[in-house]
This record gives structure tokens, sequence and C-alpha cells, in this order.
């Protein structure tokens, strides 16, 4: 079999650190395990030509989500062979999974691998904003000392409202996090927890624009599907409560690009941060780059080192399973057998 990575490049980190698995240069680690089960391995960061070269011969596709690689209806029917798109990480909306589905392609990701890396990224980013850490931190590069200037826009976060909206693996491990910080956090999701769970969690089921126009803190943690797809809008941006934050670490497009720059600008919000992007990578003119009061960062909250041998691990734990001809972790089907099975995308998808 031919397996193709599509992987972030390394450059001179990917040598001085071998624990960075997860870039082309070291092919997640796996390249000579591969091989020694008798397979190709190419690995590249190319998403032109490169790839696409490759993939009428490809029997096995790997790509981390979004960059380098957008892996669309037209670049799966240009892989006769193609029967496994693995995701090496969370999030496998860079692959048309409705191509895929029609293909009788199976998609799996390595759920878990990067819960724990974007919660805490999320934690960091909430403190980040409420404490005016980025200006705290540009007053000393640039030789400052205004204390004052600084100081007007930090807060506490203790005794503030955080709503999260998607509680899922992520939104779960956020609102643990946070609850030592003495907040008041509540949650929407289509699927509401347990009693059990929401106590001890520390957080209350809410709906959506209630809990948006009460918050202080909003932090995004739902999937990218054509449901959500523009979710946050220029309504419910305005509906969040004047001078709160909103932190985004799931999906680019589920914010409305132009109607968060028109929120930040007007002031409305006190600031945004996140670390996705759409597209992926973004541009250097890329409207966010410019916005007053954010706190970006480019899609790294879930490649931790860490992070990267859990999806390392777990891509190979799903090649075995294949190369075996054995069922690959249920926890990891996203699409099997000619349908979109994963809870998280099935709704968007078969209605």
């Amino acid at each position: 079999m031919k397996i193709v990575a599509v992987l972030y490049p390394g450059g001179p980190a990917s040598a001085e650190t071998p624990e960075l698995l997860g870039c082309a240069e070291n092919a997640l680690g796996l390249r000579q395990w591969v091989e020694s089960q008798g397979h190709e391995m190419v690995s590249i960061s190319d998403t032109g030509s490169g790839l696409e070269s490759h993939l009428p011969t490809t029997d096995i596709l790997i790509a981390t989500p979004f960059w380098p690689a957008y892996i669309t209806r037209e670049r799966i029917e240009m892989a006769p062979n193609l029967r496994l798109l693995l995701t090496a990480g969370v999030g496998s909306d860079h692959f048309d999974l409705a191509a895929a589905a029609e293909r009788n392609i199976t998609v799996a990701e390595i759920t878990g691998s990067n819960v724990v890396s974007v919660a805490e990224h999320v934690v960091m980013q909430i403190l980040t904003l409420v404490r005016n850490y980025i200006p705290s931190y540009f007053e000393v590069i640039e030789g400052g000392w205004d204390i004052g200037k600084v100081a007007a826009r930090s807060h506490d976060l203790e005794d503030k409202s955080v709503g999260i909206v998607g509680m899922g693996r992520i939104g779960q491990r956020v609102a643990a996090r946070l609850k030592p910080f003495d907040v008041r956090t509540s949650y929407f999701d289509y699927r509401r927890l347990s009693t059990t769970e929401e106590q001890t969690l520390g957080a209350r089921y809410s709906q959506l624009v209630p809990m948006v126009r009460e918050s202080d803190v909003v932090s995004i943690n739902f999937p990218l599907t054509p449901a959500t797809q523009g979710f946050f809008d220029r309504e419910l941006l305005y509906s969040m409560k004047k001078g709160a934050y909103l932190v985004n670490t799931a999906r680019g497009r589920i914010v409305q690009t132009d109607a968060l720059v028109e929120v930040m600008e007007s002031g409305h919000l006190a600031g945004y941060a996140g670390d996705v992007w759409y597209p992926q990578p973004a541009p250097a003119d890329h409207a966010w780059r410019k916005m007053p009061n954010h706190a970006m960062t480019p899609h790294v909250s879930g490649t931790s080192l860490e992070a990267q041998r859990r999806y390392s691990d777990g891509i190979r734990g799903c090649l075995e399973s294949f190369f075996a001809d054995e069922p690959i972790d249920r926890d990891y089907i996203i699409v099997e057998g000619g349908r979109v099975t994963s809870p998280s995308y099935a709704y968007a998808y078969e209605g």
C-alpha cells in the first residue's frame, strides 16, 4: 500500500526536536515502522502539485487539520485507490466527508488526542484577554512603563460569567479547569449533560442566546459542520454582552469573518482570541490579523509535543488495524460504510 502523509513543515526544528512528530520531516515517527510492514510512506508538506501527483496511486491519506491541505471532493476523485482517510489530530472537516461517504472511504480521527492541549490553550487565552496580557507584554518590549494604560483594561477572572458553546470533551475540560477560578459557568449544547456531570463541572445548562447575552466570556468548542458554518454571525455577535470576550479554538468558519471585524472595530467586544482561521494558513492580509484587541495564534492549540505523541500513537493503531483487516477503534470513526456515523457530524449531513 502507498500511504501519503500531508503534514506541516517542521524546518530546522524537525532535526533539533525529534519529538516534533507531526511535521513532514519526521512523518509522525512512523516511516520506519510502515516500511517494515512492507508498505510505502510518502510524507510531504507541498499542498499543490506535490500532493496531487501522488493521489492517483494513494491507498491511505493522512493529514493534519487544514494546514497544509484541504482534501476536497476534486482531490478525492483524483485518488481511485483511496480507501482510508486519517486525521492526525481531531476535527475532520478538512476532508469532504460527503464525498468520502459516496466513495465508501473510511474516515477516522484520533479522538481525544488533543483535548487537554486545547482546553489548556482556551484557559490561557481567556486569561490573556481578561488580564490584558498582550498590551502588557508589548509595553515591556517597546521600552515603556505605562501602568495606567495597561491596567485600564485588566480585570480579575474571578466571579465572571463564562459561557461554553459545545460541551464535549474539550468543553468539559475547559469547565473543569475554570472551576478553581470561581467563575459562574453555563453551557449550551444539543445534548444536555447529566445532573451529576453538571454538578461535578460546576456548570448549568442554558439556551444559547440568553447565555451569550449574560456571559463575560464565551468559549466556542463545537465542530464545524454545514449546520455550524457561520454560526456566530453579525446578529449573534452583537447579541453578546457589550465588553465581553470571545475565544474560538474550534474552527474559523464558525465565526463570520467580516462580522467579527466589524464587532471588534466598533468596540462592542473587548477582545477576541483563538487559533483557528479560514482559510488556513491565513494570508498575510487576513482581516483578523489587524483587528484591535485580539490574541490570535496560528492553530497550535492541539499541537503540543504531548498531543503529537498521542495522535502519532493513534494513527499507528489505525494503520495496524487496517493492515490486519480488523476494525478501527469505534471512537475514532467519522465515516464508514458509506455513511457519516460520528454523532458530531451525522446530524448535519443526514438531517
